[in-house]
């Protein structure tokens, strides 16, 4: 990840406000170019990057030329990720020396990040204008879309495992390309595999003609250059790391992950399955509503379907709806809890599959401890519900159905709530993204075939 320096001459930075934002837009309005000159240089790159966010398409336009040049690396790395690739390949489009300069500024694993998502046209365009650049770029690209050897940084220190401490310390003051922010060290072997890790304390804190390999932390968490950068982020995670070497297929070291770009990944990832849990895809606040319909009305349109099958189940009661009219009335109240309780088991879920706290070796307790949760949960609300539907229509048999519906549309849903997830990942499909619409389904189904069967056998 890029670091932020502090601007020489610059004024004071200020928070970002809602008052701000609007000093900042009724300038641009007023086309007071040099008053949004000077809101936007006392505002970090991260709260830039937010207001970008927040505006429509053509007001992106109009700030980005604003912008002083040497802040648009660290802004372009601190945009949403689709944000960014909007406004990336207009700007690679309309301005590709912006892009080039940006690309020689910043990190391997941040100019990756800028450049993964042009189209080739545009990239060939900005390759050509970073020659030295270039080969590593291109390397990187080659890896697996969300692979370690996409997210990793090239730039890293590597010392023989033969040198001492004053060779190391003579060497990193020799050097004038090395990393502009480092904190460990790692050492190779012959083969420049990986054999320990130094930490710059440890360096300083050692007598010169120690070996570094004695100070070193054989202790290594090896990242392969093809493993998925959701595993990565596990073991950053379970392993408390803050750095993690990146090696070849031969155990080679090639690159270095830090756990700032791992907190980049982590964000993403939730954001990801957040909005695949809402069926919302990739849309952002910037997007117009033409856009924003298009996006949702896949996932509408699949619930529509399945919505369908709902409606069947209760044509096939229309005769004992008809004679009791309690019964349409009392329906959605089942189906609501019951979808209700499905999502948050859903929820839980699916995030705990991404988190790898949800494994084949745990699952039968999770499911039996959700239908158990749905079992309680259920008796309490079908007890509630009946008394009101006791008060309401003064039939105790109708409130029995009810209750008894009830109970078993909150299991059924607690259940499917966490089966369904695990049976999607088993099969190689995204539970974040099917999920919802199967659980829904099921609740509706269930809770319209349990509460009319239950009311034909025990009322009509």
């Amino acid at each position: 990840m890029v670091e932020h320096t502090a601007r020489e001459s610059a004024p004071e930075t200020v928070e970002l406000t809602p008052t701000y934002v609007k000093d900042i837009l009724a300038s641009l309005d007023a086309e007071r170019t040099t008053e949004v000159r000077q809101l936007l240089a006392r505002l970090h790159p991260a709260d830039i990057a937010d207001v970008l966010g927040l505006v429509r398409r053509d007001e992106q336009r109009e700030l980005l030329e604003c912008v002083a040049p040497e802040l648009l690396p660290d802004i372009l790395t601190e945009l949403d990720e689709h944000l960014r690739d909007n406004i990336v390949q207009e700007l690679a489009e309309r301005q590709p020396n912006l892009i080039a300069d940006a690309v020689r500024q910043l990190d391997s694993d941040d100019a990756v990040y800028l450049l993964e998502d042009l189209d080739q046209a545009s990239r060939e365009t900005i390759l050509e204008m970073v020659p030295e650049e270039r080969q590593g770029i291109e390397v990187s690209l080659q890896y697996p879309e969300n692979s370690a050897g996409r997210i990793m940084q090239r730039e890293l220190i590597k010392v023989a495992d033969s040198w001492t401490v004053g060779q190391v310390i003579d060497y990193l003051r020799s050097q004038d390309d090395l990393p502009r922010s480092f904190y460990d060290l790692f050492v190779v072997d012959a083969a420049q595999r990986p054999v320990g890790t130094v930490a710059l304390s440890s360096l300083l804190r050692s007598q010169r003609a120690t070996l570094v390999i004695d100070i070193a932390d054989r202790d290594l968490d090896l990242i392969g250059m093809n493993m998925d950068q959701e595993d990565v982020a596990f073991q950053f995670s379970q392993y408390d790391l803050t750095s993690a070497p990146v090696v070849d297929a031969s155990g080679a070291l090639i690159g270095v992950i830090l756990v700032d770009d791992i907190m980049d990944v982590i964000e993403e990832e939730a954001d990801e399955d957040i909005r695949r849990l809402g069926g919302v895809g990739d849309e952002t606040m910037s997007d117009s509503f033409i856009v924003t319909a298009r996006k949702r009305l896949i996932w509408l349109g699949v619930n529509l379907v399945t919505a369908f099958l709902a409606a069947m189940v209760i044509a096939r009661f229309e005769g004992e709806i008809s004679e009791m009219v309690a019964l349409a009335v009392l329906m959605p109240i089942v189906a609501s809890i019951g979808g209700n309780g499905g999502t948050q088991s859903l929820t839980v879920a699916v995030r705990a599959l991404a988190t790898k706290s949800l494994t084949p070796t745990n699952a039968m307790r999770v499911i039996g401890r959700e239908a158990m949760v749905g079992l309680l949960n259920g008796f309490i609300l079908a007890l509630l519900t009946a008394l009101v539907a006791f008060i309401w229509f003064a039939n105790p048999m109708l409130s029995l159905v009810i209750g008894m519906a009830m109970v078993l549309n909150m299991v059924t849903a607690a259940l499917f709530g966490v089966v369904v997830p695990m049976v999607l990942e088993r099969f190689g499909a995204d539970p974040a993204v099917a999920s919802g619409v199967f659980v829904s389904t099921t609740t509706d189904v269930i809770g319209f075939f349990a509460f009319l069967g239950l009311a034909t056998i025990i009322l009509l």
